[in-house]
């Protein structure tokens, strides 16, 4: 990927929320590592989780039908959010610039060893290591279909 905008509802960069997996690799390549995690029989959910190290970043595909990317998590250092390289920012900045771009509703919880901040409204999730940083996780809902709910 040429550029690693993070774009709630939307995508990450050139891979956009529902595009089909065989596109996804077509951009990307090869997965460094991929697994199915499917959970057919309790709730019929299907995913498959990417993971590409060469840019710190994970996709989660959904959907039985058509597999789609809903999920991204980064770790990638040159993410940029709403224009600002996102991984420079604190916890307060971070909250300053999601309020900036009309999200208001947010949840804080300490998990782990970790501190998350979520804006329900955006399906946006960030993770901090005391007040630094540390991983970016955002999606969308997917029916069976691979279609974006």
């Amino acid at each position: 990927m040429e550029k690693f905008v993070i774009e709630p509802m939307k995508g990450f960069g050139e891979i956009p929320f529902g595009m089909p997996l065989d596109d996804a690799v077509k951009k990307l390549g090869s997965p460094n590592y991929y697994e199915e995690v499917s959970d057919m029989e309790e709730t019929g959910n299907r995913s498959i989780y990417y993971e590409y190290d060469d840019i710190a970043t994970n996709i989660y595909f959904e959907g039985i039908t058509k597999s789609v990317a809903a999920c991204f998590e980064t770790e990638n250092e040159d993410s940029v959010l709403y224009g600002t390289k996102v991984f420079e920012l604190n916890r307060a900045e971070v909250i300053e610039l999601m309020h900036e771009n009309g999200f208001k509703e947010l949840e804080e919880e300490d998990e782990d060893g970790e501190h998350r901040i979520s804006f329900e409204d955006a399906m946006i999730d960030f993770f901090f290591d005391d007040n630094t940083l540390i991983a970016v996780s955002w999606g969308v809902l997917v029916d069976d279909q691979g279609n974006i709910i």
